[in-house]
């Protein structure tokens, strides 16, 4: 199997240290937030590697470590009032929410800091010792200059890297590209004792050290994303090689970053979004399926057409499994045809040899997609025998299985678990008066909404920044203020669905519907148009309101967090076009 090594910009024979056993060690979260859709792209590419491996034969030792303690931590926790325990607790517990939902696999080992400081400890005592790092007023720092090979990981030489360093306030170190591997304890933080003073560790050196416990002096292959390779990889490489005077890993495997349509992803931009309201809208399957869909060192932009394209995509390949089961159970006893064990051989092979080049699971799904297309020439023919459809199905499990697709129990777009369902009552009257002109229904307040017991509540949805914007006047802030600025502007707002079985604020998920009666708002109001916040609020107003209304909707873009295809600009002027007319 070859593998691109970012240390030596081409592709490498994988050769474990230990045959037959490749261990892995994986960069995991810093434990504050939910995790958004770059994070999930690491996730589910070595998630699906370790699969590929055991595939293809090898054991696996798998570790992902958890960062428990950090600035941001620490300043989450400050701003909610509690411990940067329970903030990093309950961010622990929310990323498995997410991670099983993307079917990732637990790690063999999930090491936390906070667990492991004594092993860190240990390591910034050796890095002392060998005079590779120094101490300054309870802070100590790796000095750079003492590894010659410090940028061989980015391939930038250290003189380049000094250009673009500084020494920031505070900061005791010599030199700029020199860096804590313990920080002094300051007020209101948590801190651990050690023997250069209270404090923690630096976020670099936490690796360094927990990939040696768990793993050893040299990993057969480190991974992460492709923003991880300067400084995080680079300054682990610098500690781990000065403590151990062994190779930190023998391939080092970066995935490549992810764009929304066409831009880096970033809060500012208002475009940051998480795995959590993506799969509210489309189901976690879907994105699993839309980050394995290019090949992992490639860019990946998300949009929604492309989202839409993967959902299609996973359908098809349910599909396929429930018509190739059905026929199964319909098919006569016999052997498999000698054309089916040569379709299998040879989707096999084809599987094999793209992904043994670089791990390319684009051309894998494609590998997986043509097997489809000769499955469905079998079935269609009415004459295949049980162990004609056995062979196909038994290859086509396997090779679904490598990717961690095909993890639901039916072709719904989303499988959840009934237990967690709840039923939900419209909480909050719609808004209108007699002057209503224009209509704007949702489908059913989130979560957010009826906590706030009024609509779009969720702070990442975009209709109160839209709404304003299409008016050109400030944002509404208060409930009232916003009650006052969509009266003014002659706006009624209500949603389609009065009571329905929930999870969460997942569309997807709903069933039961009983729809909201509209006709006393057309009655009482001077409306003349209805807009639709969305597809699912158009699906549940055409097939229960229209009908009775006579009113034809504009189904418009929805402002949900998890409609990344629209930037906020965009949502403006489409939205401006219906309701300026």
């Amino acid at each position: 199997m070859q593998i691109y090594n970012t240390m030596t910009r081409q592709k490498e024979e994988l050769k474990p240290i230990t045959p037959g056993t490749v261990k892995i060690y994986a960069c995991g979260p810093t434990v504050y937030n939910l995790i958004h859709i770059g994070n999930a792209r690491a996730l589910c590419v070595f998630d699906t590697l370790r699969r590929y491996l055991e595939f293809r034969g090898y054991k696996v030792f798998y570790v992902q470590n958890f960062t428990d303690v950090d600035d941001k931590i620490i300043k989450k926790a400050n701003e909610l009032g509690k411990t940067a325990h329970e903030v990093s607790e309950n961010a622990i517990r929310e990323y498995f929410t997410d991670a099983d939902g993307l079917n990732v696999r637990r790690a063999d080992v999930h090491p936390k800091v906070t667990e492991n400081m004594d092993i860190i400890i240990d390591i910034v005592k050796t890095l002392i010792e060998k005079g590779f790092a120094y101490e300054a007023d309870g802070d100590v720092y790796f000095e750079t200059s003492k590894f010659p090979e410090y940028g061989k990981l980015s391939h930038m030489p250290l003189e380049d890297l000094q250009a673009g360093a500084r020494i920031e306030v505070g900061e005791k170190k010599r030199d700029p590209m020199d860096f804590a591997v313990w920080k002094a304890a300051k007020p209101g933080e948590p801190y651990w004792d050690s023997p250069f003073g209270k404090g923690r560790p630096g976020w670099h050196i936490e690796c360094s050290a927990m990939s040696r416990h768990y793993i050893g002096d040299t990993i057969d292959i480190h991974g992460g994303g492709a923003d991880l390779i300067f400084p995080h990889h680079e300054n682990e490489i610098a500690q781990s090689e000065c403590a151990t005077g062994q190779p930190l890993a023998n391939i080092w495997m970066h995935n490549g970053m992810l764009n929304v349509d066409g831009a880096k992803m970033s809060k500012s931009k208002g475009n940051f979004f998480m795995v959590r309201d993506l799969s509210k809208e489309y189901g976690y399957e879907p994105i699993r399926f839309m980050l394995l869909s290019v090949h992992y060192r490639s860019q990946l932009n998300y949009t929604l057409d492309v989202i839409e394209s993967c959902k299609a995509a996973l359908q098809r390949l349910y599909t396929c499994r429930d018509t190739l089961n059905r026929a199964i159970e319909a098919a006569p006893e016999g052997e498999a045809s000698a054309q089916a064990l040569a379709d299998v051989k040879e989707a096999q092979e084809q599987f094999i040899r793209v992904m043994d080049d670089d791990f390319n699971t684009a051309d894998g799904i494609s590998t997986i997609f043509e097997l489809v297309r000769k499955i469905n020439t079998a079935v269609s023919a009415g004459n295949a025998t049980k162990g004609t459809l056995k062979a196909y199905n038994d290859e086509f499990t396997a090779l679904t299985n490598v990717l961690g697709l095909l993890y639901n129990n039916n072709d719904e777009e989303i499988i959840m678990n009934e237990s967690k369902y709840e039923h939900i009552v419209h909480p909050f009257p719609p808004l209108y008066n007699s002057e209503s002109r224009i209509l704007i229904l949702g489908s059913l307040p989130s979560v957010k909404s009826r906590e706030q017991m009024f609509f779009y509540g969720h702070p990442q949805n975009r209709f109160w920044k839209m709404i304003s914007g299409v008016f050109e006047e400030a944002v509404p802030q208060t409930i009232e203020e916003k009650k006052a600025f969509m009266l003014k502007h002659n706006i009624a707002m209500w949603d389609t669905i009065y009571s329905c079985d929930i999870i969460g604020s997942s569309d997807s998920s709903i069933k039961n519907v009983v729809p909201t009666d509209l006709k006393s708002i057309i009655d009482n109001s001077k409306i003349e148009k209805v807009i639709c916040n969305g597809k699912t609020s158009g699906k549940y107003y055409e097939k229960y309101q229209m009908k009775y209304l006579g009113i034809k909707p504009d189904i418009l873009p929805s402002t949900s967090p998890a409609n990344a295809a629209y930037s906020l600009g965009k949502l403006v002027e489409i939205w401006k076009k219906s309701i300026i007319y």
